[in-house]
């Protein structure tokens, strides 16, 4: 099965490479796509070595060489999921903004395709009324949502924001890939 990856800028996304082999290990092929701002923590390199397939982070790269890289990837997907996702991309897809190679191309899958997202972020911003909104726009989008954990986050606040196990990700992921 073909899986989306999409990865932004949180202090989490050290998991997303967890989650990343995790899914190739399993025998899924894995796109990943980062925000420009994830670049800044982790080179797009280590998903490629973990995927063994290209990482994308730029709007009009090449995938293959007549195709519209943020449909090619969206047709292809049979699942996507965003681990980590920022409060940013969250407020994004529940806006329909699309303006970056990863909300672009989610904005572009198929109605049909599942899609997960697995926020990660301070307490006080998963709290935030707007983030909240937001969250329960993409639940009537049909977009599941895999909840943030409770627990010692890395400012050191305690409370609801921590990503969810990567173990917890990869089984959603898995149970709608088996819905397929």
């Amino acid at each position: 099965m073909n899986i989306l990856l999409g990865v932004t800028s949180s202090v989490a996304i050290y998991k997303a490479c967890e989650i990343a082999r995790a899914l190739t290990k399993a025998g899924h092929s894995v796109d990943v796509i980062m925000t420009e701002n994830a670049t800044k923590l982790i080179s797009p390199v280590l998903f490629e070595n973990l995927t063994g397939r290209k990482a994308y982070d730029k709007m009009f790269q090449r995938i293959e060489d007549t195709s519209v890289e943020h449909i090619s990837l969206a047709k292809k997907a049979n699942v996507a999921i965003i681990a980590p996702a920022t409060a940013n991309i969250i407020g994004k897809i529940a806006n329909g903004m699309a303006d970056d190679m990863l909300s672009t191309v989610f904005m572009a899958l198929s109605k049909t395709t599942p899609k997960l997202i697995a926020p990660a972020m301070n307490t006080g911003m998963w709290e935030n009324p707007a983030v909240q909104r937001n969250i329960q726009t993409l639940e009537k989008d049909g977009i599941k949502i895999i909840e943030p954990k409770t627990g010692t986050l890395a400012c050191g606040d305690t409370g609801k924001g921590a990503l969810a196990d990567v173990e917890t990700i990869v089984r959603e992921v898995s149970k709608e890939l088996n819905g397929k």
